[in-house]
């Protein structure tokens, strides 16, 4: 053990302390350890921040997703209609003509901005055709008529349901990017406000009869 007292010496002399003493490490916390302290704190709250704008975001997709469904069964419904339509009242070209086109615009529609505006138009389409319609009794009380009807009614109420459940989702994305401080983060990871869905659909233009006398 005595050849290890120079040593220590040594060790002592280098730490600036005497032969015999204890090291005590009694120096205060630095500011350096504060700032790294918080450094560490500010980037874990943002990923979490970011993590919950992520989330609500794909809440968002999802619930697009769930409309974009249910326009797609809107679609489909509509060429049948309209062959049904000609059947008993072919010389309503214009008519029968103006909701093809509008079906065709409303499936090349991306954006919810886009895809509302052509909806709506479409929606016109089908009412004029409910319209024209009321001025033939045999298409009135034709079984198929009436089943379109009837789709077409139960199409556009799982549309405004999907509607509700879509632009919730995007108020509760929209709120978190905008106050402060996660806009601050929100700016930083690119995360964009989404826009509202907004549909008039054709039932709520013109009530739509599926049984008739």
């Amino acid at each position: 053990m005595a050849a290890d007292v120079p040593l220590f010496a040594w060790f002592a002399a280098r730490a600036g302390l005497e032969p015999g003493t204890v090291a005590a490490d009694t120096r205060p916390v630095t500011p350096v350890y504060v700032a790294i302290a918080l450094a560490a704190a500010l980037v874990i709250w943002s990923i979490w921040t970011n993590n919950r704008l992520i989330a609500a975001r794909n809440k968002v997709d999802e619930a697009w997703s769930g409309i974009d469904v249910q326009l797609k069964r809107r679609h489909d419904l509509v060429p049948n209609l309209v062959a049904t339509v000609k059947g008993y009242a072919a010389h309503e070209h214009d008519t029968l003509l103006k909701a093809t086109e509008a079906r065709a615009a409303a499936m090349a529609a991306s954006d919810p901005g886009t895809v509302g505006k052509a909806e709506n138009a479409l929606s016109g389409a089908l009412s004029d055709i409910r319209v024209v319609a009321e001025q033939y009794p045999d298409l009135r009380a034709s079984e198929n008529f009436q089943k379109l009807q009837s789709e077409l009614a139960e199409v556009e109420d799982e549309i405004q349901a999907a509607r509700r459940i879509y632009n919730s989702n995007v108020q509760q994305y929209n709120t978190r990017q905008q106050v402060f401080p996660n806009s601050v983060i929100a700016g930083i990871a690119e995360h964009r406000p989404r826009e509202l869905f907004a549909i008039e659909v054709s039932a709520e233009r013109l009530v739509p009869t599926v049984a008739f006398g």
